[in-house]
């Protein structure tokens, strides 16, 4: 029988053993700081103070603000103070310690691949094509902590549907701003950078799926993947690529930054499931952040009544 904790979860427990041993790579590259210019963090830290606390105009309540536990918002300091974005840092508090050197404007994203009408767009573009929603999502992260955040964003179905895909498009590609200048641990061989991830076009179709440009109605924080960043409730934290600068439609299922790094710990679908255990350590339960008791994890992070029937037949101990 498995043993669950009540003590936070412990660095060594990020990621997998070989994984963990290159944290001595991001140690080194702790100094990198200094490689960038100082105009460089002048800017970074100007850009930062332009948009930090900037409220996002016309919020409307989305009724796919799915919350059946009725449970609270997390606060916003732990929101924003607890995070994995491993390009400013190995560490929970890294990212609100370095990523005030991002640069969030100007800022576009291009849309290729298998679509009809390839598509670069600025977020102050996507807030007009479609009304800024406000979504109460539960998080689960795959270490084994939650929150809850009222996300600012928009169903990213509207964004595919301007790009008007083929139909060989079967898979969306999310990239990352990959910039060392910005982004200091990218320099290190921890992952094989830019940070990528994907979703089945299916997925990435459903209501659900929102691309985040907010939280709490403020401008998106740096720290949680300013400026968009991909939102999907019902999998684990990781798949949601942060400062996305670029969306891909593919006809084949691609890898990802973690099914390259660790495919026996991270897979494709990522999808929350309780039944199937971290190769070390258990998904049963987990720790919402500001509490101190664990909590039992629900299937598909709580929405399986909405998203299940997408994986109907499939072996999700399989396709985990």
């Amino acid at each position: 029988m498995p043993v669950y904790r009540s003590t936070p979860i412990a660095p060594s427990e990020i990621t997998g053993a070989a994984l963990y041993a290159r944290r001595r790579d991001f140690i080194k590259a702790a100094g990198l700081g200094a490689i960038a210019g100082a105009l460089g963090v002048r800017a970074g830290l100007a850009a930062a103070e332009q948009e930090r606390g900037k409220r996002i105009e016309g919020i409307v309540k989305s009724s796919f603000s799915l919350d059946p536990l009725n449970e609270k918002a997390t606060p916003f300091d732990k929101i924003t103070g607890y995070n994995n974005f491993y390009e400013f840092g190995p560490d929970k508090d890294s990212p609100l310690k370095h990523a005030h050197r991002l640069r969030t404007r100007p800022w576009t994203v291009l849309v290729e691949g298998e679509v009809k009408r390839p598509l670069t767009f600025s977020v102050e573009d996507i807030l007009k094509w479609a009304l800024p929603e406000e979504r109460v999502y539960r998080m689960r992260c795959v270490e084994g902590w939650s929150m809850v955040v009222p996300w600012v964003g928009f169903p990213l179905n509207e964004l595919i549907k301007r790009a008007e895909i083929t139909g060989n498009a079967k898979f969306v590609e999310f990239w990352s701003l990959a910039d060392p200048e910005q982004m200091p641990y990218v320099r290190t061989p921890f992952l094989d950078w830019p940070y990528t991830e994907a979703l089945r076009l299916d997925e990435a179709m459903h209501p659900l799926t929102i691309l985040a440009a907010g939280l709490y109605g403020e401008v998106l924080p740096n720290q949680n993947g300013a400026p968009l960043r991909l939102v999907v409730p019902w999998k684990y934290g990781f798949k949601g690529a942060k400062s996305i600068v670029k969306i891909r439609f593919v006809a084949r299922q691609p890898q990802t930054v973690w099914t390259k790094a660790g495919p026996d710990e991270y897979g494709f679908y990522s999808n929350v499931n309780p039944d199937v255990d971290h190769p070390r350590w258990s998904q049963a339960t987990e720790r919402r952040l500001g509490e101190f008791f664990k909590r039992k994890t629900l299937p598909f992070n709580g929405y399986a009544g909405q998203v299940a029937q997408l994986y109907a037949g499939m072996d999700l101990r399989k396709f985990f």
